[in-house]
């Protein structure tokens, strides 16, 4: 039976812990990242390309002006892996197991969409790039699926540690030409409820999987596409906003605390639960 702390203030404190934060560099990962630091933990930021990562993890050591409780000790470091790539996921473990020693917290918000897996204006199915859709699925389903072997691997020891999945709306709630991605996160969502069975029987039921499913949320990928330069919504974005009960579009910052709560023992009896973090959008019939 593992021990877990009783639920107070301090539950969603996670001074101590580490935790891995893949797709860091994108605006969603960025911001949970922080908000893991300030929560207290130490943060490896994962992304594919070493500047923007690099530069994330000095803001957030800058965030802090030093690590954890005031010591030297840097509060992220930035590492560069692809998550369809098992071997780089594997070297960043053993680099944060080497300088960290452990691995409690693994957020997956590695994820994206590509053209070709999303229909074209005008253009029906058949137009789909089977190339690109592959790429898709790869990106998401994939990655997170390598991504939580790889590091899961390292709470086996402690029994203890919180995965959480990044999702989508679109998973539940098919969007107009998405296909490729809609699909990609449905898979990530029956993935995490499996998982969090499995490892809770098989492994250990200190370990838990969770998921968000964020709705529109102005990110990297999508600003053009929801807002126009001035900042006003586009069509898409108006149509978006109005279908959503909270009549505005997601900031990545929203995404914080729901993650932090999944990441902290303060959900320590909440495995396999996918918790939407739409404003509303997936609850509305839309009449």
């Amino acid at each position: 039976m593992v021990a877990l702390p009783p639920l107070g203030p301090s539950s969603f404190d996670l001074s101590g812990q580490v935790a891995v934060v893949t797709g860091g560099s994108g605006a969603l990962g960025r911001a949970v990242a922080s908000g893991l630091v300030g929560a207290g933990a130490r943060v490896a930021v994962v992304a594919r390309h070493a500047g923007p990562v690099q530069q994330v993890a000095a803001q957030l050591t800058a965030q802090l002006g030093a690590g954890p409780a005031g010591t030297k000790e840097p509060a992220a470091l930035g590492l560069v892996a692809d998550v369809v790539d098992q071997g780089q996921l594997e070297a960043v473990r053993q680099e944060v197991m080497e300088r960290w020693g452990r691995v409690d917290i693994v957020v997956n918000a590695a994820g994206g969409n590509q053209a070709g897996a999303t229909v074209p204006v005008g253009g029906t199915f058949f137009d789909l790039d089977p190339q690109a859709f592959r790429a898709v699925v790869d990106l998401n389903l994939v990655g997170t699926f390598l991504a939580v072997q790889v590091f899961a691997a390292a709470m086996v020891s402690t029994g203890t540690g919180s995965i959480v999945n990044v999702s989508s709306a679109a998973a539940s709630w098919p969007l107009s030409r998405v296909a490729g991605y809609g699909s990609a996160k449905a898979g990530v969502e029956n993935l995490t409820r499996w998982l969090a069975e499995h490892i809770a029987r098989q492994v250990s039921p200190g370990i838990r999987v969770n998921a968000v499913a964020p709705g529109f949320f102005v990110g990297d990928q999508n600003r053009a596409l929801l807002t126009n330069p001035d900042g006003s919504l586009t069509d898409r974005g108006q149509a978006v906003v109005a279908r959503t009960p909270m009549a505005r579009l997601g900031q990545p910052e929203d995404l914080v605390g729901p993650v932090l709560w999944l990441a902290s023992s303060a959900s320590s009896f909440v495995t396999g639960a996918v918790i939407p973090v739409d404003g509303g959008f997936l609850a509305a019939a839309g009449i």
